[in-house]
């Protein structure tokens, strides 16, 4: 099994390199069965993994496949390891699952696309960073995984980088993960400087949770907020959330893979997988709880107002990963395991229908330019609506048992606060997904809305993987029901790994479990039920005034401007940051223009007006008395040359005339 292991990552690098370097040239069937089949192929590997492992027993399903040596220095070594134990294959089955489906969605959503071999390069790639991430046994070669989605992030972002706002969301995408990266490596630095105080060389999971109690529990606490930090940044958490609305710049299908199902959740991955650490860390664990609902709140109360589909479901999936983050803070690790596959199912299933209909719509994502789609799109109405009453929490949906397990673990460990914005924010979750279904699925279409098309459903390779999600997001709770007061699978299955860092909360299945379980039902309806009263059109004639949306907007003008503005956050944000780093940045660049260009320049200038004044005193003093002395001597030449003529009687003539002049002074002086 070891050997087939390596295959899981390494099949999408192969698809990755094929179809980047010869994409071009063997054509979209070509390009599109390597993208979709390497995928498909990693995924059934996990699955015969994944059984292998459950024949395993209980306390020994955690493998570690060993690679090659990849660093050495001194006493620290970082070996290129995999391991597998039911977190990393649960993780990856969801990955390549849902990837494959979405590769499938691509072929038809993206066939039209002139870089469509790009696109699915692009997207191998990423799903070999993501399984090396998932798949990893060192925190270095996580890291290296971490990385790498970040990097694929930024390249699918801005696919279409001839729009500016593409590539504009691209790079604050690109950025704003890097601050919460910094203090994930920082968060390694400390911690393996503090393994090394203990000599303890090593980033191995293994090795780091077996001495964390050794740790100085201050320390720990600062290390495990530093790689919270990094969860933050990849996740779309408070304050490093506004990268994520952004980032629906780029192909549907994108959005939902990376922005829904899997990268976005790579730091509530992280942090259950150090569950350890976090579990000795209590102090975090309250922040991480805290900053989760309060993130979960915060953008649910923002999808209220907007009116792009994709925003909409951006900030859900902001809001859904807030939930995660309150379950694994106070302990919950399960449940946080268990939202994150339900809601890989749902919000893979709800980006798609969107993309079904931006696809049917020729482009356009403005919901005020809908309505009526259901008419014309069965399935996607339909696959649609599964979406939002899994997602809004009703019952039998998976959505329901993974949500109401969050709710129940905090209302059972005391956190009575978090729990109540919890569940406010089901209420809020329920209105602003059926807000989006009425104004896109029901009444009658938008009076100004213009297509160059006849709406038609969208094709099999699209309406398939729909289908599929659909029943998932059904039927995909049943891994996390606990049956007659025992545990469920996924809990019994996911045991080894958390329950060394789990707080091991009492199961509550009476009086409790029943209110948390009808308020969080209730609640839910409720909010579906005004959102028909105010946007569906049956009942929006019979509605009071005073729920017609348009009234509301202008009676809470304040309110609903802050939430139109998103809380200002991005405003901020340019004020605080990106302006004076901007005027920073331009008196950089005018110290460098004026005075260290300057200084070059006025050397270099000097330099030419010395070589200019060496040049004149060379050509006129130097060469010139070179020159003067040689004339003298020419001159001189010349003159005693007519002397010497070379005749014997001219010669006498000299000497006698010489001996006269001498005879004749002597003569004189006498």
């Amino acid at each position: 099994m070891t050997d087939v292991v390596w295959l899981i990552p390494i099949l999408p690098l192969f698809g990755a390199i094929i179809n980047g370097l010869a994409g071009n040239r063997i054509g979209k069937k070509a390009v599109g069965f390597i993208g979709c089949a390497t995928v498909g192929l990693s995924h059934l590997i996990l699955i015969s993994t994944f059984f292998h492992l459950s024949t395993l027993p209980h306390l020994s399903r955690s493998i570690t496949v060993a690679g090659f040596e990849w660093f050495a220095s001194g006493y620290f070594r970082i070996d290129f390891s995999l391991l597998i134990d039911p977190l990393s294959i649960l993780i990856g089955l969801v990955v390549t699952g849902v990837g494959f489906l979405i590769h499938i969605y691509s072929l038809g959503y993206m066939h039209a696309d002139k870089a469509y071999w790009r696109y699915f390069s692009y997207l191998n790639l990423f799903i070999f960073f993501m399984l090396l991430l998932v798949l990893s046994a060192d925190y270095i070669v996580m890291y290296l995984g971490w990385e790498g989605v970040g990097l694929c992030s930024y390249l699918l972002i801005g696919f279409w980088y001839e729009k500016k706002t593409a590539g504009d969301a691209g790079k604050k995408a690109f950025i704003v993960n890097r601050v919460g990266d910094a203090g994930f490596i920082l968060g390694l630095f400390l911690l393996f400087w503090s393994l090394s105080e203990l000599d303890v060389y090593s980033l191995k999971f293994q090795d780091v949770f077996e001495n964390a109690h050794r740790l100085d529990p201050a320390r720990l606490t600062w290390i495990t907020l530093l790689l919270f930090v990094g969860a933050m940044g990849k996740s779309a958490q408070f304050p490093l959330h506004v990268w994520l609305p952004d980032a629906m710049e780029g192909p549907t299908p994108v959005s939902a893979l990376i922005h829904a199902a899997t990268m976005v959740t790579a730091g509530v991955y992280m942090v259950a997988r150090s569950s350890v650490l976090f579990t000795l860390a209590p102090i975090s664990g309250e922040i991480v709880a805290s900053i989760g609902i309060l993130t979960a709140f915060f953008a649910a109360t923002i999808a209220l107002v907007q009116n792009d589909i994709k925003r909409v479901l951006a900030y859900s999936t902001i809001s859904q990963l807030g939930y995660m983050f309150a379950a694994v803070g106070i302990g919950a690790y399960s449940a946080g395991i268990f939202h994150l596959i339900s809601h890989a199912f749902i919000k893979g299933l709800l980006f798609l229908g969107a993309g079904s209909v931006i696809h049917a719509l020729s482009g356009d994502q403005d919901m005020r330019n809908m309505g009526g789609l259901n008419r014309h799109m069965k399935i996607t109405s339909v696959t649609f609506i599964i979406g939002a009453i899994a997602l809004a929490g009703i019952p039998p949906t998976s959505g329901f048992w993974s949500k109401d397990e969050i709710l129940l673990e905090l209302f059972q460990n005391g956190h009575y606060i978090i729990a109540i914005l919890g569940l406010l924010t089901v209420f809020l979750t329920a209105f602003y997904l059926f807000r989006l279904v009425f104004m896109v699925f029901s009444g009658k279409p938008a009076p100004d809305r213009q297509i160059d098309r006849p709406i038609d459903e969208s094709p099999g390779s699209m309406t398939i993987p729909l289908i599929a999600l659909a029943v998932l997001a059904l039927g995909g709770g049943v891994i996390g029901i606990s049956f007659f007061g025992g545990e469920s699978f996924l809990h019994v299955y996911l045991s080894p790994i958390f329950e060394p860092g789990s707080l091991s909360l009492p199961k509550t299945h009476g009086t409790t479990a029943f209110v948390v379980m009808a308020g969080s039902v209730t609640l839910g309806l409720l909010g579906i039920f005004l959102a028909a009263l105010c946007y569906l059109e049956p009942l929006r004639s019979i509605a009071p005034k005073f729920l017609n949306p348009d009234e509301i907007a202008k009676r809470f003008n304040g309110i609903y401007q802050l939430l139109c503005n998103k809380y200002y956050v991005d405003e901020f944000y340019a004020a605080a940051i990106v302006k004076p780093v901007k005027r920073f940045c331009q008196i950089c660049l005018s110290f460098d223009l004026f005075v260290i260009d300057g200084a070059v320049n006025g050397a270099g200038w000097l330099t030419r007006l010395v070589a200019w004044l060496s040049h004149q005193f060379d050509s006129y003093l130097v060469d010139g008395a070179v020159n003067s002395l040689a004339s003298v001597v020419n001159i001189g030449s010349r003159v005693w040359g007519r002397i010497q003529t070379g005749y014997l009687q001219n010669y006498a003539l000299v000497f006698i005339l010489g001996i006269l002049f001498i005879i004749g002074g002597v003569m004189l002086v006498i």
